[in-house]
């Protein structure tokens, strides 16, 4: 399991670093989008591999508006704006596995996840 861990983690820092990520996220909506991650077995690199995963990229509707008369006097005027939001998030996701090279012999499988759809829905920190 802390070689999953190690992979997702993996996986998010090179998500995050992907230099087409600014450029889909200028398009409208919300869409997958292909890359490529390596995987590592653990922090050496003992084991390494190379996959096309999906990822969801672009963006959703959001507003700000003033609160309702309401609203303010159920939190005490402290709740004097009301923001409704949307994120692009994955809505299906699937384990692919990758085949890792341990050397020029030994090889090794690992299962990691990948997008397959993607839609606006509430923000979260988390679905998975």
């Amino acid at each position: 399991m802390p070689s999953c861990h190690a992979a997702i983690i993996s996986l998010l820092l090179i998500l995050m670093a992907s230099p087409y990520w600014s450029n889909e996220a200028v398009r409208p909506g919300c869409h997958l989008h292909s890359f490529d991650v390596t995987i590592k077995s653990d922090r050496r690199g003992t084991c390494r591999g190379t996959h096309v995963v999906q990822a969801c990229v672009g963006y959703c509707e959001s507003s700000a508006f003033p609160s309702k008369y309401s609203i303010l006097l159920a939190s005490s005027f402290r709740h004097n704006v009301t923001s409704v939001s949307q994120c692009c998030t994955i809505s299906k996701m699937q384990k692919i596995k990758v085949r890792l090279h341990c050397g020029v012999t030994r090889r090794k499988e690992m299962e990691i996840f990948t997008a397959r759809s993607c839609q606006c829905d509430m923000c979260r920190l988390s679905r998975y």
